[in-house]
């Protein structure tokens, strides 16, 4: 049975001998309440709960936070923290997720503490790089969860002890993270911005009215950022800002409704590889192309050939995506909303996991300027939507797949009979539409 309790009623006893919980960790008992960990030398997990059931976790070593995860995203906060801190070898450390073993989690602190840990003793990156992004995260993690504690109500705390043989990359002060959270959340509130969750993405609500309040510049801009698909936190990322200053920057369309914050999902997590020795795995084609009809026309020729395949119908999205499943081969259509081809191309080669990745330009016109163009951002091949049947596009992927040989992959597919290729793309492709 837990006892319900504040900081300074935790003994050593009681936190050896049992769970602990308490009903309220706003900013008023978590500096303390971190301190008395200290004091305590506790090692174990801090889990935290929201009324609706949101949770985190943050791991403690000897009373000091090690590392925080959880919350609504947790892998999208990854991706950002990664980009932030090494974006010259973000995509190819993103690589090496799916790589990662279930069986040698550090310390059960999670897939991505594991890997910090992996590519600090392979000296890919190094104990400060490793540090700044668990800072980040440890403060990221924190001010989530003091702003839905004062947007939805308390967050209720169990103290959860475990053996801990070793420190990890870095022991950081619980209070000095409190500390930056309530430098931030005074800002917040400052700025009458505290009750618009990070979490959520914007997206316009009134368009018609909108529209008649700004400038057409204005309102293409809005109409091309918040369209629903990233986060007030992602934004910021994009946009290169901090998160507050985009919040600011668009509060007076959503305190008049004609912008809302509504939720999306997380990326999906990395599938991390069991103990098995599966020599080779199909090839992943991907298809990015707002139009259903040429998913579903490539959809049928790829999985009749064997091969694994993902189609994308949402531009806004595609290169999130990409990046998360780092496809073998990608069909890439010319004419978009928001984005074009050739722009998507051009982001996609300046990544250097997608420099050899054969992309092939999908257009409806086959003229020379079109082909002089695609040669300019860097795409392998150029096939005319007139042109898309079963004899062209496999002859496009003998072209390019020259190192993926099916012939390979007879032992795959009989084996492992669960990884259909026609189940996962119309599964996944259900949730990036």
């Amino acid at each position: 049975m837990n006892n319900k309790v504040t900081s300074k009623s935790i003994s050593s006893e009681l936190i050896d001998s049992k769970t602990l919980s308490g009903s309220n960790f706003d900013l008023s008992i978590q500096s303390e309440l971190f301190d008395t960990l200290k004091q305590l030398r506790f090692n174990g997990q801090l889990v935290l709960t929201e009324p609706q059931g949101e949770r985190w976790i943050i791991y403690l070593h000897l009373g000091h936070a090690v590392f925080a995860t959880g919350g609504t995203h947790p892998v999208k906060r990854w991706n950002r923290t990664l980009i932030t801190y090494l974006p010259e070898i973000f995509a190819e450390l993103s690589r090496e997720q799916s790589q990662l073993s279930n069986n040698s989690l550090e310390e059960n602190r999670g897939w991505q503490y594991q890997l910090l840990c992996s590519w600090v003793k392979q000296d890919k990156i190094t104990r400060q790089q490793a540090t700044k992004i668990i800072w980040s995260i440890l403060v990221e993690v924190l001010f989530d969860i003091t702003q839905v504690g004062q947007i939805k109500g308390n967050i209720a705390y169990e103290l959860k002890p475990c053996k801990s043989s070793s420190q990890g990359i870095v022991l950081i002060n619980g209070s000095r993270i409190v500390a930056e959270v309530k430098r931030q959340w005074l800002s917040w509130q400052q700025a009458q911005a505290a009750d618009y969750r990070t979490n959520l993405a914007p997206v316009i609500k009134q368009r018609e009215q909108l529209q008649q309040n700004t400038s057409a510049t204005v309102f293409e801009m809005l109409s091309r950022l918040l369209n629903g698909q990233q986060t007030l936190r992602d934004l910021a990322l994009d946009m290169k800002r901090d998160t507050l200053s985009v919040t600011r920057s668009i509060l007076p369309y959503l305190q008049s409704g004609l912008v809302e914050l509504i939720n999306i999902p997380d990326l999906p997590e990395p599938v991390l590889s069991a103990p098995s020795s599966i020599p080779l795995q199909t090839p992943l084609i991907a298809c990015v192309d707002d139009s259903p009809l040429i998913c579903n026309s490539l959809e049928k020729f790829m999985t009749a050939a064997g091969y694994r395949f993902v189609g994308i119908n949402d531009p806004m999205r595609a290169f999130s995506v990409l990046l998360a499943l780092k496809p073998d081969l990608i069909f890439l259509d010319l004419m978009m909303p928001n984005i074009n081809g050739y722009e998507l191309c051009d982001k996609l080669r300046r990544i250097s996991v997608f420099r050899n990745t054969p992309i092939i330009i999908l257009t409806g016109n086959d003229g020379v300027i079109d082909r002089v163009k695609t040669k300019l951002v860097g795409a392998s091949d150029f096939l005319s939507k007139a042109n898309v049947d079963k004899q062209a596009v496999s002859e496009t992927l003998q072209k390019h797949l020259r190192h993926c040989t099916l012939s390979k992959l007879t032992t795959t597919n009989t084996t492992n009979t669960t990884n259909n290729p026609s189940d996962y793309s119309s599964s996944y492709r259900t949730k990036i539409a």
